[in-house]
């Protein structure tokens, strides 16, 4: 059953992504997501496209490793592509192959993984000994901006958002985690929608310029 729900979430929020708002994203296919959906198939069809891409890839999730800036073990295991410490941008396998970047919520989403946050503390705050930089999150929003247009994902909370905000927007409960709630330049963590809304920002931006 979570994985039928699941799956529906994840119509659900493509739908959202799309501009067709299905109800609350909970995995209920009720006759709310079932009109967003048919609304959506019209709308992308009129576009000459299907309902998503034919990869199965209509997600992006932002994380950070809790690490160094090198590539971690753990994170190599778990993520598609890393930015590592000087924002270089290390691909570890391919957009639609299953990775473990987000509990509940992996099919159909790329995980984009900064190398950074090692021995960091959310309360009380501690930035740890490898803070997020500032050419990291540069490239994190050039990299998402690349895989939103070739991969037909809008800039959008329920396409492009962080693993904090996953619980929020999703409904897909996970593991108090706060990635990516501070970015460099803030005292301390702040609401994930937020900063997400930040992040989003950027990748709006830098989509204008391809």
């Amino acid at each position: 059953m979570t994985a039928v729900m699941n799956a529906v979430r994840a119509r659900q929020a493509r739908c959202a992504a799309l501009g067709f708002w299905p109800g609350p994203i909970d995995g209920i296919d009720g006759s709310r997501t079932r009109a967003a959906y048919a609304a959506a198939l019209a709308a992308q069809k009129a576009r000459g496209l299907p309902f998503q891409h034919p990869s199965g890839v209509t997600r992006i999730h932002w994380h950070w490793a809790v690490s160094g800036y090198a590539a971690s073990t753990e994170a190599i295991a778990a993520y598609h592509a890393l930015i590592l410490g000087d924002g270089e941008v290390r691909w570890l396998a391919g957009p639609a192959t299953q990775r473990t970047h987000t509990q509940g919520a992996n099919g159909g989403a790329i995980g984009l993984s900064i190398c950074a946050m090692a021995g960091a503390n959310e309360r009380p705050f501690v930035w740890g000994r490898a803070p997020i930089r500032p050419v990291q999150v540069s490239a994190l929003a050039r990299e998402t901006a690349r895989l939103c247009r070739l991969y037909d994902i809008p800039v959008s909370r329920w396409s492009t958002l962080s693993h904090a905000e996953i619980q929020p927007s999703l409904g897909v409960v996970q593991k108090n985690k706060w990635d990516i709630t501070v970015l460099p330049g803030m005292a301390g963590p702040a609401d994930p929608i937020s900063v997400g809304d930040r992040l989003r920002d950027l990748v709006s931006r830098e989509l204008s310029t391809l």
